[in-house]
């Protein structure tokens, strides 16, 4: 092989790798920012709407909505500053790969009242419930400070986390949208 052969098959080769190389192309309509270009689902806009504001795509199926919520609480004054929560649930459970997997009561400052520290909520639920919907747990000995007036409940479910209906429960008030309190 003399010399030109072996630098035109080199060439052939280094221009083979470089077209294979190239990331697969969007449709020419599709325009993405720098930002989205790290997750082309999050929006997606298109050449004769890039003057206007970006319309976010629906989301995959994977994507879902938060949807595990509280519908209803009943606070019960134990004395010495201790509560019990009555909490009701209802989240499309549908096994072991979705279910409501716990609740907080949420005190103004941001603090999650738990019995055991070592739970990751106020109470944890430890098995889908699909057949008992909407489902209700208790959690008892939660110490309230007596200059804390209101609380909020929040239930979480294992894929879509928290974000689902919350119920703010006002303790100073007998019932309230979504509540009751007994002292």
């Amino acid at each position: 092989m003399n010399k030109i052969t072996i630098l035109l098959f080199l060439l052939i080769f280094l221009l083979s790798a470089c077209v294979r190389s190239q990331p697969a192309a969007l449709p020419a309509e599709t325009i993405l920012s720098p930002t989205e270009k790290s997750n082309p689902i999050q929006k997606e806009i298109t050449a004769s709407e890039e003057n206007k504001q970006p319309t976010p795509i629906k989301k995959s199926p994977e994507q879902s909505e938060p949807n595990a919520d509280v519908i209803y609480v009943r606070a019960v004054w134990e004395g010495n500053g201790l509560w019990t929560f009555y909490v009701t649930v209802e989240h499309p459970d549908t096994g072991w790969e979705d279910y409501a997997d716990g609740w907080n009561v949420v005190l103004p400052d941001g603090t999650i009242l738990k019995t055991n520290p070592d739970n990751p909520f106020t109470r944890l639920l430890t098995h889908p419930h699909q057949e008992e919907q909407p489902f209700t747990r208790s959690q008892s000995g939660l110490f309230i400070p007596e200059d804390v007036t209101q609380v909020m409940v929040q239930a979480h479910d294992i894929v879509d986390g928290f974000g689902g209906q919350e119920i703010l429960v006002d303790l100073e008030m007998t019932s309230g949208l979504g509540f009751e309190v007994e002292r």
